[in-house]
């Protein structure tokens, strides 16, 4: 009885490890989403500096101020922020393999202690 006992409080944690790696990849999704679309939007303004003259006057919202800019170096920020962003996409991509991969092995062991209570359960009904 006392075995059942662990085992079930085993189960519980397991459970709940596996709900915490749920919320936490459902977060990695989130964040993943709001990356992409500033990625998205960042490749649209560079496709609309590089349509540009170089001598064209060039304007950076800098709070409630329009600030003029060169396009040059706007160019330069637009391509830094992409690199940036396209890190952290990266970054993330790693970090949600390996939330996954843990989420997987935690299933697994609660499978697994699931067909040892199981079995337990079977060797008390016979006894």
């Amino acid at each position: 009885m006392a075995a059942l006992k662990e085992l079930q409080r085993d189960l519980e944690n397991k459970a709940n490890d596996v709900n915490k790696l749920q919320k936490d990849i459902a977060k990695n999704h989130q964040v993943r989403k709001k990356y992409t679309i500033q990625l998205g939007e960042n490749e649209l303004v560079l496709k609309e500096l590089d349509l540009l003259n170089d001598d064209a006057n060039v304007y950076k919202l800098i709070g409630p101020v329009l600030v003029k800019q060169d396009l040059a170096e706007a160019n330069a920020n637009v391509r830094k922020r992409i690199e940036y962003i396209s890190a952290e996409l990266k970054r993330l991509d790693a970090t949600l393999q390996d939330l996954e991969e843990k989420q997987n092995s935690k299933k697994e062991a609660i499978y697994k202690l699931q067909q040892r209570m199981q079995s337990l359960q079977a060797g008390k009904g016979k006894a």
